[in-house]
This record gives structure tokens, sequence and C-alpha cells, in this order.
């Protein structure tokens, strides 16, 4: 699809709080051959700016309720594969920065124009990486709070459940869909150039103390035992 030119809401659920000052919404969005689901997460930093990570346009009552939870100033386009809601968001909030990995800059620069590669959110509870071994073309977000920390992904791992029919085929065929969270076939080939360095960088958050929540683009929440989760990832790409 295209990105976006106007306000355009496609079918989602309402923002949840997974954790203190992190916001999570399902949506739906419809791909020639499949019905793709897809996340936007919503971090809040210490005075009350917001950090929108693959955003979503979502109707006009859901938009009020995540302004009246804080202000959106950080725009975070984590590859150039999601940038459909990119400008439309810019112009609904024009002071509003966008971030976008050094590698996808110049794609993503054709919809919106990127402020930065490298930003700084002046809270150190929120960490911007550019995920090594992705020829700079990936973004996660690294969110510390009082309960532990958080681990938002976008294309890197896919965790869709309880998907069937031909939808499912298809998604499991990708690998975003299966039994349990996987790096899709799809980012092995295209995505990741240097499997060793993800490996070692998969390894490193699985040392965080403590490890709560993974959330990624595309999948259920990894709550349960996430540490071993990023082990059993990074051990997919030996």
């Amino acid at each position: 699809m295209r990105p976006f030119k106007q306000w355009k809401v496609l079918p989602h659920g309402k923002l949840s709080e997974v954790d203190a000052n992190i916001l999570t919404v399902t949506g739906e969005i419809h791909m020639p051959l499949t019905n793709f689901p897809r996340r936007m997460t919503v971090v809040r930093l210490h005075d009350s700016r917001l950090v929108v990570y693959n955003a979503i346009a979502l109707d006009e009552d859901e938009m009020a309720w995540l302004e009246g939870y804080g202000r959106p100033a950080f725009l975070v386009v984590p590859n150039d594969h999601h940038r459909l809601d990119a400008k439309i968001w810019k112009d609904r909030y024009p002071a509003i920065q966008v971030i976008a990995p050094a590698g996808a800059r110049a794609k993503v620069e054709q919809t919106v124009a990127v402020d930065t590669t490298m930003p700084d959110f002046a809270d150190p509870s929120v960490e911007f990486v550019t995920v090594p071994g992705t020829r700079g073309h990936e973004a996660a977000l690294v969110v510390r709070t009082p309960n532990g920390t958080t681990i938002v992904l976008n294309d890197l791992v896919g965790n869709i459940r309880h998907d069937s029919g031909y939808d499912g085929w298809l998604l499991r065929l990708a690998g975003f869909a299966g039994d349990g969270a996987q790096i899709p076939k799809v980012a092995k080939m295209t995505l990741i150039q240097d499997r060793g360095a993800l490996r070692a960088q998969l390894l490193e958050w699985a040392e965080r103390e403590p490890l709560k929540c993974i959330l990624m683009s595309h999948g259920s929440p990894i709550e349960e035992n996430p540490r071993q989760t990023l082990r059993d990832l990074a051990t997919s790409l030996a």
C-alpha cells in the first residue's frame, strides 16, 4: 500500500496501558492476499512527551485519549516498510520530530522528512537502538520502568497466534505466525545482513534485569519468560 496522504482510520482496537508509561494498540491492514495485524506502541517520557513507535491512525475518541495521556513529540518510523501513516501523523502534529534508522532514512524521506537518526529523548529510561546486523534498517526501543524492562521491536520478531485458514497459512509461510515467537523468514532474507551481530544483540537484551516484556509490531506481547525467548531467537540465527 502507498503511504496515506490524508488521515485514514483502518480497523483497530483500543489503547491500553501494558506497563507504567507504555501504551499499545493493535490494528489490521488489508494486504493483497491477507489481513495483517499491526501494533503501535507509545512511550510516555518523564515530562509527559510521547514517543510514538510504528504510528497508526486512530479514530477521534482514541486520539483524544492519547492526547490526554501526553504530548506526541517523537515519531519513530521503525523501518522503511512502515511508512503508511507517517506523513499523516506529521501533518496532524507538525512539531513532532520524525525519527528513522539511518539505513532506512532515504526511503522514509520519500514519504516524510526525517529529523534525526540519533534522537535524544532527554530521558535515561528510554533508549533508541538501531539494531545491529540489519544494515541500519531496523529500529527498536528499550524502555525501563519501575516494573522492569520492555523491548519494543518491529519486523525482527513475529508472534501471531491462533491464525487459521488461508490468512494463517500465508502468515505462517512468511514466518510471522506459528506456535511460538520466531524471526520471520522474510526478515532473514531481506533485513538481516549480519546474523552474528544480531545474535549478540539479542543475547545482550536477554541479560537485561529485570526483563519484563517484548512487544513487536506483528504479534502478541511476550510476557512469559521473555529472556528465554530472546535466547531461542538468537540460537535460530546460529
